[in-house]
């Protein structure tokens, strides 16, 4: 059975749906748990002449406190949480490939059209994992 699992998050509201599936599997296999972030590069806009100046180190400080909170929310030391800049396929298959997971927990929205065909992160990270990856169907919003 699965003995470190990584949940790949991207914080937003729907990362309430996957807090109870991750405790439940975690519950069920009494595996160590590690949380990921990746917060992509932004293009390389002149952000300072636009009056914004560290937009990126922003969203890395927000990241960081959010995913404090679901670390704690979910019982989860300091140490065993990841903010990650980069490509998050790339970021996410390195964190779990360095800390030897054997299991990825991410969640994936329902594709049509172009966006199925494109593909998606969820998808990028179940074709590039060396571990089993749990894609969770989040609920349809409107």
């Amino acid at each position: 059975m699965y003995k470190n699992i990584l949940f790949a998050t991207d914080l937003t509201e729907d990362t309430e749906y996957l807090i109870e599936k991750v405790r439940t599997i975690r519950g069920l296999t009494g595996a160590k748990l590690q949380l990921v972030h990746v917060v992509e590069p932004l293009p390389g806009y002149n952000y300072a002449y636009l009056g914004i100046e560290d937009i990126e180190g922003q969203l890395i400080e927000e990241a960081r406190q959010a995913i404090d909170k679901l670390a704690e929310k979910l019982n989860v030391g300091k140490t065993d949480t990841y903010v990650e800049v980069g490509a998050t396929k790339t970021r996410v298959l390195k964190i779990a490939d360095d800390i030897k997971a054997d299991l990825i927990v991410c969640g994936s929205h329902g594709r049509h059209g172009l966006s199925l065909l494109l593909g998606s992160t969820a998808n990028a990270i179940l074709h590039g994992a060396n571990c089993d990856v749990l894609t969770v169907r989040l609920p349809e919003t409107e």
